[in-house]
């Protein structure tokens, strides 16, 4: 995949630009794990995670939202056919979904509907989306549903931008072009096939049976590693190459692990063999430890970098920004 044929690192921009959503729309990124018969470029998981970094490696803003929003539209092979077909078959524009993860709503069953009310928060490229996601607790006569663990019932939705108000709020010191903003619905008439539930799947490709807390884990390493990467080649432009080996050698070793995770899922889906929870907290765990070890790499370098580096304008100094407001997703931040 070729870069952006423009400079991004310097326009630190509160949106994309047109020419910049014209680019991702060109190069159908919105849609790199949709499968090719609904107009997807059904990217393997190896092959999107690689272009995930190098997106990122371009740009933090740019390798963000492309991943969250693309592994929103992931969430095709969770819609009901129905609904799958109407979005992204029977349009002119390029499905872009984004949301938010957080349950911060209701949805009072009504019939064959639901009436969903809320406030979300942080829905990564906001002003792009052609839909958003979110989740709600399921409520009846008042009250809340119980699911089969007696805990509150919660299904996602998917409902068109036009019935959505953004409320604009992300004031950062990084990823500014991600436009994280809130939003809210209120009383909103949501027929229930627009509901659907996360591990529940109606597609056949092996990218739909890899277990959504490894998507979301090695979908965001990759953007910390490319982030880092970018990083560390600005740094070589002022220090030694000695002085930056230990860095680099932590990025090597992300990258091994990353892809070597990466690929053995690819095995595991293509087999259907049973994905462990013992195994997918081990994934999360590396993770999590790459990515503390990626921070205290950039922390060592950053304080011999001269005040280049401390230009709000100088590509160090807006990488160092996007990758610590990037660090602070609740994945990587949580205890």
């Amino acid at each position: 995949m070729n870069t952006p044929p423009f400079n991004l690192n310097l326009m630190e921009a509160s949106e994309f630009s047109a020419d910049t959503l014209q680019w991702i729309a060109d190069k159908n990124l919105w849609n790199l794990w949709v499968p090719k018969a609904y107009n997807g470029l059904e990217a393997s998981f190896v092959q999107g995670l690689k272009t995930l970094q190098e997106l990122a490696k371009t740009d933090g803003s740019l390798g963000w939202t492309v991943t969250l929003c693309s592994g929103a539209n992931y969430f095709i092979g969770n819609l009901q056919p129905e609904t799958a077909n109407h979005i992204f078959l029977n349009t002119e524009k390029t499905p872009c979904f984004g949301g938010s993860g957080g349950v911060f709503g209701t949805a009072e069953q009504q019939d064959d509907s639901y009436i969903v009310s809320g406030v979300w928060q942080y829905a990564t490229g906001a002003p792009y989306l052609s839909h958003f996601t979110l989740n709600a607790k399921i409520l009846s006569d008042g009250k809340p549903v119980l699911n089969d663990e007696g805990e509150p019932l919660v299904y996602s939705f998917v409902i068109p931008k036009e019935d959505v108000t953004i409320i604009k709020d992300w004031n950062t010191m990084g990823l500014q072009a991600t436009a994280t903003h809130s939003f809210k619905v209120e009383s909103l008439l949501v027929p229930s096939k627009q509901a659907f539930v996360y591990n529940r799947f109606y597609l056949p490709q092996a990218i739909f049976k890899i277990p959504f807390s490894v998507f979301a884990d090695l979908t965001l390493w990759v953007n910390y590693v490319g982030m880092a990467e970018h990083f560390l080649y600005e740094a070589a432009k002022i220090l030694e190459t000695k002085t930056l080996e230990p860095f680099h050698n932590v990025l090597s070793k992300a990258n091994q692990r990353l892809y070597k995770f990466a690929e053995r899922m690819e095995q595991l889906t293509t087999k259907q063999t049973t994905i462990t929870e013992t195994y997918i907290e081990t994934i999360h765990q590396a993770a999590s430890v790459s990515v503390k070890n990626i921070s205290q790499a950039i922390l060592h370098i950053y304080p011999l970098l001269g005040v280049k580096a401390c230009s709000q304008q100088h590509p160090l100094n807006i990488i160092f920004r996007d990758y610590f407001t990037a660090t602070q997703h609740h994945i990587f931040s949580r205890k």
